[in-house]
């Protein structure tokens, strides 16, 4: 199968990884407690960094302000392995 053939049935799974920031913090002597209640982070921005969830630049940006790090220091990019998707042979088919 050719690599466009290839890339159009599957797809990959990625994530943004934010395991380092806590590292990050606890090497700062910077809490969770401390990010609400000194540097008035909500609650739910740390929720959604605890899920590896989405969050915006500017979250980001704010961390390493705090924090005095580059993004590459709280975050990662992974790539998973390739999944099948729609219409692909052996993927998902729609009713």
């Amino acid at each position: 199968m050719s690599p466009t053939k290839q890339a159009e049935s599957e797809a990959c799974i990625t994530m943004i990884s934010y395991d380092n920031l806590w590292k990050v913090m606890k090497d700062r002597g910077i809490s969770q407690y401390s990010l609400i209640k000194d540097y008035h982070v909500s609650p739910g921005q740390l929720t959604r960094l605890k899920r590896n969830e989405s969050v915006s630049t500017h979250t980001i940006e704010v961390f390493c302000r705090i924090l005095h790090c580059s993004v590459g220091e709280i975050m990662e990019f992974i790539e998973d392995e390739p999944v099948a998707t729609e219409g692909a042979k052996g993927g998902f088919e729609p009713n």
